[in-house]
């Protein structure tokens, strides 16, 4: 779609609303011919009104939207005046394609990857369970089982804030190594049968950055609340090389107040008893066993090497290990996946009945194999069945919603929800979903969140193996960075540091 601004230049908010809109749309800037899809998005600001208009030809059927608000209304504050009329040229926007497309979305108006932050933020500034219902229902039109679940996972956001004390952050320790590449998958992982002779020299660094980290923390007074190592698969290394790892980081950060310590094992063609033995001599408390699908077919289908009996036999095995915790991830909308196939799916998983299970909605994201293939998804109808059924299910099974985000490309305009048993909620997930406090990152694409006063700064370790191995034993720069930050010393942008804004 063409994209065409008047009186404003809000690009991230046009192409945040086409996103929501129209998932699978993408943004062209230039002038187009009299065929083509386009939006012309002008904003006025006359002496008493600040008026937005949109107005979309799409598929020749020609629609218009228009917000408006008081200049008496416009904030002092210009950063908040900015948002302000972010927000209402986005509103416009909104009505234009609801015009088109004849329905509103399950998550009304509002975009962003966190959309639990709006009732969050009310309730902090002392709003009411029904005030912060209204507010998503009436400011950004998000739909009723949306915007209970939004309340839910603010709840849940609340009490997790309260257990943390001001010098608590969370350690993320990321391995890019994986043993086949997903076709949904837009991380950065090497296939470890391809790049064996990385992985030696990639570890090598990571404990010189351990070491490094270690050394900050100290020097920073900080305490490590939760660990979290992912990837990737992080158990796509041995045995010997997680044993070598997890002593590492418990020899050089102090892990005394850590009182949440995951491992995503992940893919069950990964796990064995001996490096389950392992994680659980060294205090991991929490593991993932994905499946994604319970169907062989589908499997097959996304390049997964395991089959569903593999998921059992592995599930089985982090239970004998006396691992109190397991994680499940399944995604709805795979491609050769049918409703009652998801359904027989969330069956199996609950008959297993982990602590926690993670409802994905499939993204279709820049740099996964599914983008440059041919194969039929799922329309949006058929991904809603499969959410809704997967609420009723793990309702009924006594799990509750507790984090939950967005991506863009997602099928039908959803989201990702983590489900747990009562007293297993991860306090890792609610921490970097929700941004509760700084997340210190290590490891291969690392991304190193910095939490001050409702900024959050980032500090990005290199993607690719071969990079990372290549800024070892160097990693100085990244700490002086960090160290900066907290000294308070500048402008975040002159440490190299990247400010996301509220």
């Amino acid at each position: 779609m063409h994209l065409i601004f008047d009186g404003h230049d809000y690009q991230y908010a046009a192409e945040q609303m086409l996103f929501t809109l129209f998932p699978g749309e993408k943004p062209v800037y230039g002038q187009p011919d009299n065929a083509q899809d386009t939006l012309r998005l002008s904003l006025r600001e006359g002496t008493q009104y600040l008026t937005a208009t949109a107005l979309l030809t799409r598929g020749g059927k020609r629609t218009r939207g228009q917000c408006r608000v008081s200049r008496h209304a416009l904030p002092d504050d210009p950063e908040q005046a900015e948002q302000l009329r972010r927000r209402i040229v986005k509103m416009a926007f909104y009505r234009a394609g609801v015009a088109a497309i004849g329905k509103e979305p399950p998550w009304g108006a509002m975009t962003g990857v966190r959309p639990v932050k709006v009732p969050t933020k009310a309730m902090q500034c002392g709003a009411t369970l029904r005030q912060a219902d209204a507010l998503l229902r009436d400011a950004y039109r998000v739909s009723p089982p949306r915007r209970a679940l939004a309340i839910a996972c603010a709840g849940e956001s609340l009490r997790a804030q309260a257990q943390l004390s001001a010098r608590d952050i969370s350690l993320y320790i990321g391995i890019p190594f994986c043993p086949t590449r997903c076709t949904y998958c837009s991380f950065v992982s090497a296939d470890v049968q391809r790049s064996l002779q990385l992985v030696t020299p990639f570890l090598e660094a990571l404990h010189t950055e351990i070491a490094q980290a270690g050394n900050l923390l100290r020097t920073l007074g900080h305490t490590v609340r939760t660990v979290y190592i992912g990837g990737g698969t992080p158990t796509t290394l041995s045995a010997t090389q997680l044993d070598a790892l997890l002593g590492c980081i418990a020899e050089k950060i102090d892990l005394s107040r850590c009182t949440e310590y995951t491992v995503e094992a992940g893919r069950p063609d990964t796990i064995t008893a001996e490096k389950l033995r392992v994680l659980h001599s060294h205090g991991v408390g929490r593991v993932s066993v994905n499946p994604q699908s319970m169907s062989d077919t589908v499997l097959a289908a996304m390049g997964r090497a395991h089959r569903s009996e593999d998921v059992r036999r592995a599930f089985a095995r982090a239970r004998e290990s006396g691992i109190p915790c397991v994680n499940m991830d399944v995604i709805a909308g795979l491609p050769t996946d049918t409703v009652a196939g998801f359904a027989h799916t969330m069956e199996q998983i609950l008959a297993l009945a982990p602590e926690n299970i993670t409802v994905h909605t499939l993204a279709l994201k820049k740099g996964a194999d599914l983008l440059r293939t041919q194969v039929q998804l799922l329309a949006g109808a058929d991904v809603a069945h499969m959410l809704d059924s997967a609420w009723a299910c793990l309702s009924a099974a006594a799990y509750s919603p507790y984090y939950l985000y967005r991506q863009k490309y997602m099928s039908g305009s959803f989201e990702n929800v983590g489900w747990t048993k009562d007293g297993f909620q991860s306090l890792y997930n609610l921490c970097m979903m929700e941004e509760l406090h700084t997340v210190l990152a290590l490891g291969g694409g690392g991304v190193t969140k910095l939490v001050d006063n409702g900024h959050i700064f980032r500090v990005i370790n290199p993607k690719y193996p071969y990079e990372y191995i290549g800024t070892s034993p160097n990693f100085n720069g990244k700490w002086a960075r960090i160290a900066a930050f907290y000294a308070g010393k500048g402008e975040p942008s002159l440490y190299g540091l990247s400010d996301s804004g509220n």
